[in-house]
C-alpha cells in the first residue's frame, strides 16, 4: 500500500479512541424517553446486518465495471450514476452533517463561553475544506513529482520520438490516475468520521422507538453514499487488495460504530459536553471535507469533462441525476 495510502488508513483508525472517549463523558442529565435496553439491542443487532450488507452493495455496485460494462468508467451511464452520488454526498453534507454539528455545538449544555459567541461548526467545516484541498493539492504534487522522475528516467533511454510521445501519453494517463487515486482516500476519510459517529450515536441510544426509525433511514443513507465512494474508487484504478481494504472499511465503519456504541451505553450521554463537544467538531470536519469532495473533485470534474460538455443528452442525464440524488438524500433528513 502506498504511504499516502497507510496515513489515511492509520488517520481513521487514530480517530476512533478520541471519539469514543469524548463521546462516552457525560455531565448534563439524558433525556427521558422510552427506555427498552432488550428490545433496543434486538434493533441494533438487526441495524447492523442491515447497514452492513446495504454498505457492501452501495459501494460494490461501480466497482463491479469490470464484471458489468454499463458500470465501467469509460461509459456515459458511468457519469449518471456518479451525478446521483455526488447529490448524495453533497446534500449528506449540508442537510445532514452540517445542521447536527450546529446543533451540537450551540447546544445550551455548553458553556456560553466559547461556544456561545463564535460559529464554531461554520469556522471548523471551512478549515476542514482549506484543509481538504491542501492535502489534495500537495498529495496530487507529491505523486506528480514521483510519476516525472520515472518519466525522466524512461525518457533518458529513449532513442526516437514515438518513445517520446508514447511516454507523454503515459504521464498524462498517469497523472489522471493518480488524481483520481488522492481523491477518494480523501473522500473515505471525510465519509468514514461521520459514519463511525453516527454508528455510535445509533448504538448507544436505549429508545427501540428511535433506534427503529433510524434503521431504514441510515440503510438508504449508507447505501447511496456508498455508491458515491465506490465511483471514486472504480476510476481510480486501484490494485484488487486496495479496493478490498477500502470497500471492507467503509462497510464495516457504521457497524463498528453500532458495536462501540453498545458497548458505552451505560455511560453515554448525547448531552454531555465532551460527548456535544467531540460529535460537533468532527460532524463540521466532516461536513467541510464532504461539501468540498462533491463540488470539486466530483462535480466540477466531471461536469467539466469534455465528454459532457460535448453531449447535449449527458448533461441533461447527470443534472437530473444530480437533483435526484440530492432531493432523496434532503427527503431523508425528515427520519435521520
Amino acid at each position: 500500500m502506498a504511504k499516502f495510502e497507510k496515513v489515511i488508513f492509520w488517520s481513521i483508525f487514530l480517530l476512533l479512541p478520541t471519539i469514543v472517549l469524548g463521546m462516552s463523558n457525560c455531565t448534563c442529565d439524558p433525556d427521558e424517553g422510552v427506555v427498552n435496553k432488550t428490545k433496543a439491542l434486538h434493533y441494533k443487532l438487526g441495524a447492523i446486518a442491515s447497514i452492513l450488507v446495504a454498505s457492501a452493495i452501495g459501494v460494490c455496485i461501480p466497482v463491479l465495471g469490470k464484471v458489468i460494462p454499463a458500470l465501467s468508467p469509460e461509459r456515459n451511464f458511468f457519469f449518471i450514476i456518479k451525478a446521483f452520488a455526488a447529490g448524495v454526498i453533497l446534500a449528506t453534507g449540508f442537510i445532514h452533517v452540517l445542521p447536527d454539528a450546529f446543533d451540537k455545538l450551540t447546544s445550551p449544555c455548553l458553556k456560553e463561553q466559547p461556544w456561545g459567541i463564535f460559529p464554531f461548526s461554520g469556522f471548523v467545516a471551512m478549515v476542514a475544506a482549506m484543509g481538504t484541498l491542501m492535502v489534495d493539492t500537495y498529495a496530487t504534487s507529491y505523486y506528480n513529482k514521483k510519476n516525472d522522475e520515472g518519466d525522466n528516467h524512461v525518457h533518458s533511454h529513449a532513442t526516437n520520438g514515438h518513445a517520446h510521445i508514447s511516454e507523454s501519453m503515459m504521464s498524462g494517463s498517469d497523472s489522471k490516475l493518480l488524481r483520481y487515486r488522492v481523491i477518494s482516500q480523501v473522500l473515505e476519510l471525510g465519509i468514514i468520521v461521520h459514519s463511525v459517529i453516527i454508528g455510535i450515536a445509533l448504538g448507544a441510544s436505549e429508545d427501540p422507538n428511535k433506534v427503529r426509525s433510524l434503521i431504514a433511514a441510515l440503510t438508504f443513507h449508507q447505501f447511496f453514499e456508498g455508491m458515491g465512494l465506490g465511483g471514486s474508487i472504480a476510476q481510480a484504478k486501484f490494485k484488487s487488495l486496495a479496493v478490498s481494504i477500502m470497500t471492507l472499511l467503509f462497510s464495516l465503519t457504521t457497524p463498528i460504530g453500532i458495536a462501540i456504541g453498545i458497548g458505552i451505553t451505560n455511560g453515554y450521554n448525547e448531552h454531555g459536553q465532551k460527548a456535544l463537544i467531540v460529535e460537533g467538531v468532527f460532524n463540521s470536519a466532516s461536513a467541510g471535507i464532504l461539501i468540498y469532495m462533491a463540488l470539486v473533485d466530483l462535480l466540477a470534474a466531471d461536469f467539466m469533462h469534455p465528454r459532457m460538455q460535448c453531449n447535449g443528452k449527458l448533461q441533461l442525464g447527470a443534472n437530473v441525476s444530480l437533483l435526484f440524488g440530492a432531493g432523496l438524500m434532503s427527503l431523508m433528513a425528515k427520519w435521520a
